[in-house]
C-alpha cells in the first residue's frame, strides 16, 4: 500500500535531480545516477597536505583539514549548494552530510570526539530558517556516529556576505566575531568544525581561533565544497 501511495504521489509530485532536473527513480535520493558519477569527490581526506590543509599554514592549524566536493560555478555542486541554501534544502543538507560521513569514516578525522558545526548569528538564522552547516553537521554524526555540539561555539554579531570580498576583506569581515561559550564541556575534546564551503578559510579560521583558546582542545575541519578556480 505504501509503495502504491508513493508511487502515486510521483506521478502528481515527481521527485526530480536537483543538478540537472530529471526524474529520479526508486533507489535514487535527490542526484540521479548519472549525476551522482559526475560528481568531483576530492578525496583529500586520504593525504594529509591537501589543498584545504595549505589554505591554513600559518594561520591556524588544524590537526587536518579537508572538503567533500570540489565546488565550480556553473556546476553540479553550485546547484546542490544554492538548493540547501535558498530553497529550504534541509533534507538535502542532511543526505550530503551523511554521504560526507562515509568518506570519512576510514579517515583520521574519524578519531574526533564531537562535531562543531560553524554557527550563523541568530539573525540571520531566523530570516533563513536553520543553518545549513548544522544540518551537514547532524547528516555527518549519524553515520560517524559522533555527537554534535552546537552551542559552544556562537558568532556575536552578524557580518554582510562574503562572496563578493577579497581574501583580506573576508578575514576583515569575520575578525574576532566568533565565542567560545561552556568551554568546560570541549575542554581536552578533538574537534570537527564543519561549514559547507570553503573558499579563503577566513570563515574556519576565526572559528578555529576562536576554538583553541579552550585548554586542550584540538580542532580539525571538513567542509562540503572547496571553491576552485
Amino acid at each position: 500500500m505504501r509503495s502504491f501511495f508513493e508511487s502515486f504521489l510521483n506521478l502528481i509530485y515527481p521527485r526530480l535531480c536537483v543538478c540537472c532536473g530529471a526524474p529520479l527513480v526508486k533507489h535514487e535520493h535527490f542526484i540521479c545516477s548519472a549525476c551522482e558519477y559526475e560528481l568531483p569527490l576530492t578525496r583529500f581526506h586520504h593525504q594529509e597536505d591537501n589543498p584545504v590543509a595549505r589554505l591554513f599554514w600559518g594561520r591556524v592549524y588544524f590537526q587536518y583539514a579537508s572538503a567533500y566536493l570540489q565546488f565550480q560555478k556553473h556546476s553540479r555542486v553550485q546547484k546542490i549548494i544554492h538548493h540547501i541554501k535558498y530553497h529550504e534544502g534541509k533534507a538535502l543538507a542532511i543526505e550530503m552530510g551523511r554521504r560526507a560521513g562515509m568518506e570519512l569514516i576510514s579517515s583520521p578525522l574519524q578519531t574526533v570526539d564531537m562535531i562543531v558545526p560553524v554557527p550563523l548569528h541568530s539573525s540571520k538564522e531566523r530570516l533563513r530558517g536553520f543553518n545549513q552547516s548544522l544540518l551537514i553537521a547532524e547528516g555527518m554524526a549519524q553515520v560517524m556516529q559522533k555527537p554534535v555540539h552546537n552551542t559552544c561555539l556562537v558568532r556575536t554579531k552578524a557580518s554582510g556576505t562574503q562572496t563578493h570580498h577579497s581574501r583580506y576583506a573576508r578575514w576583515e569581515n569575520v575578525e574576532g566575531i566568533f565565542a567560545v561559550r561552556h568551554p568546560e564541556q570541549i575542554a581536552g575534546k578533538h574537534l570537527l568544525l564543519v561549514d559547507d564551503v570553503v573558499t579563503t578559510g577566513a570563515t574556519a579560521e576565526a572559528c578555529g581561533t576562536a576554538l583553541l583558546t579552550v585548554t586542550g582542545v584540538k580542532v580539525s575541519f571538513m567542509a562540503l565544497a572547496m571553491a576552485v578556480n
